[in-house]
């Protein structure tokens, strides 16, 4: 009997895991973001982070997957870590010989973060209309961090 109520524990868990993974692909699809968000379930609040790929940039499958994960995690260390963004503006301005003149700007921006954000699992990827590839990351939030 107590095979039976455990196995039934597990089935819930999956159909509620489809439900809400159902429920974020139609948010993204009704109105797509990339970056990270919060989220609520019924009994959860969860962290996701979502980011969309070029999977012609990439040999195989493994590495595009590799650095979907890579990405979801920078993003998540983000919004739990900050960051600090310098922006640096070159403006170079060059004589012509008919007397006009050239303007190149250069603009660079650098981003530095440090943290590490742990158990980050990959919920879905999917193709978009426009053949870029989907990928949807969740962590749950513990009660420490909803609080802040």
């Amino acid at each position: 009997m107590l095979l039976v109520a455990l196995s039934l524990h597990a089935q819930s868990y999956n159909s509620d895991k489809v439900s809400f993974t159902n429920f974020l692909v139609r948010m993204y699809n009704n109105a797509p973001f990339e970056g990270v968000r919060a989220v609520d379930d019924y009994d959860h609040a969860y962290l996701i982070s979502v980011l969309a790929l070029d999977k012609a940039k990439y040999k195989t499958e493994s590495v595009l997957n590799r650095v979907a994960s890579v990405k979801a995690m920078a993003q998540a260390s983000r919004y739990f870590n900050g960051s600090n963004i310098t922006q640096d503006m070159i403006i170079h301005t060059s004589e012509k010989a008919d007397g006009s003149a050239d303007t190149e700007i250069i603009e660079n921006i650098r981003e530095h973060s440090v943290g590490y954000v742990k158990a980050l699992e990959q919920l879905t990827n999917f193709t978009r209309e426009d053949g870029m590839q989907v990928f949807i990351f969740i962590k749950m939030l513990d009660e420490s961090v909803e609080s802040e």
